[in-house]
């Protein structure tokens, strides 16, 4: 990171613990005013939209030349994940430099990726010059199903892009696709009975171990995608029963299947309620965040290879999503 971001970072990261940018709850306001700050002088517009109190996502727009040229957009979010139960062996919020490396929760994911496009943006305005314009989609709620580029796209206020850059850690490798998310909470209901006495019940959560070994039985019948692989999908929590000595009339568990380019999520959905029967109940997904992919040879991403100097680099794919789903 240059000496330009790291002017932008440090304030950042410190906002950031102000805030208590943590999601759940998050509260991205005061970073989204110190990046408001930033941008301003520098001839960028601003809009704010909140989709709850303190969460706002911030959309700068900085004009070219050519007006019919669409903008080239570059999004991040502000909201890190929480902490975790251990203890840190470094302040969380401290922004600590030891060894040239910055730590601190936010630092790779994703502080640093906003602070550097909201510096380069900044340094090619004051040059101007400028043909085609800037947009930088700065947003509040992704770590919890991109809920602030959710509430972006509902209010339909982005307009046209040229090509959306997003500022996720890859190491600098060039990401072309990732995979979708379609996450799912699936009921069994059985009727409840007396431990001593299991044959008068219907024990839910021997219905629901039977659904879930058909799943585990069940493959996607899809080619695997080049970059990403094929499509996969995990039980990740099953809950039920009230005490031992009672057959539990209900259980439920939760799906993570995640997605390739070509896969419908809404097919998807009805494949897997065929799969597990009239038994089961699949509720309206918890996620729902569509795959996405480029060609690696489409030429933008070219572009991309020559200007970070690896013009022969192969693209890469990623498991999980972005707010590229959603934007």
């Amino acid at each position: 990171m240059d000496l330009a971001s790291m002017k932008t970072f440090g304030p950042l990261f410190r906002r950031a613990h102000e805030a208590g940018v943590v999601n759940p709850p998050g509260a991205e306001r005061a970073c989204a005013e110190h990046l408001a700050r930033v941008l301003e002088p520098h001839g960028f517009v601003l809009q704010r939209y909140e989709h709850q109190p303190t969460r706002t996502n911030l959309v700068a727009r900085f004009p070219g030349h050519q007006p019919g040229l669409a903008p080239l957009v570059f999004t991040g979010h502000l909201d890190t994940v929480p902490l975790g139960q251990q203890p840190w062996s470094v302040p969380p919020f401290a922004g600590e430099i030891r060894g040239g490396r910055l730590y601190g929760r936010g630092s790779s994911d994703m502080k640093a990726g906003v602070a550097v496009f909201v510096s380069a943006a900044v340094e090619v305005a004051s040059a101007g010059g400028l043909q085609r314009g800037l947009t930088l989609v700065i947003t509040a709620g992704e770590e919890t199903g991109s809920e602030g580029a959710r509430h972006l796209a509902k209010l339909d206020v982005l307009g046209p892009a040229s090509a959306l850059v997003v500022a996720e850690p890859t190491s600098n490798q060039l990401a072309v696709a990732h995979k979708g998310a379609l996450h799912l909470r699936a009921q069994v209901t059985g009727r409840t009975a007396h431990g001593s006495m299991p044959h008068l019940g219907e024990n839910a959560i021997s219905k629901a171990l039977s659904a879930i070994t058909r799943l585990e039985a069940y493959s996607f019948q899809l080619a695997p995608h080049p970059l990403l692989g094929g499509p996969t999908m995990a039980v990740t929590s099953i809950r039920a029963g009230e005490n031992v000595n009672s057959i539990p009339d209900t259980c439920t568990f939760t799906l993570d299947v995640r997605t390739i380019p070509g896969m419908d999520h809404a097919k998807v959905l009805a494949e897997l309620r065929s799969v597990l029967g009239p038994s089961v109940q699949l509720d309206v997904p918890l996620a729902d965040m569509p795959p996405v992919g480029t060609d690696p040879e489409d030429p933008f991403v070219r572009c991309v290879c020559s200007c970070i100097g690896k013009g022969e680099t192969v693209a890469i794919g990623l498991p999980y999503f972005t707010d590229a789903s959603v934007l």
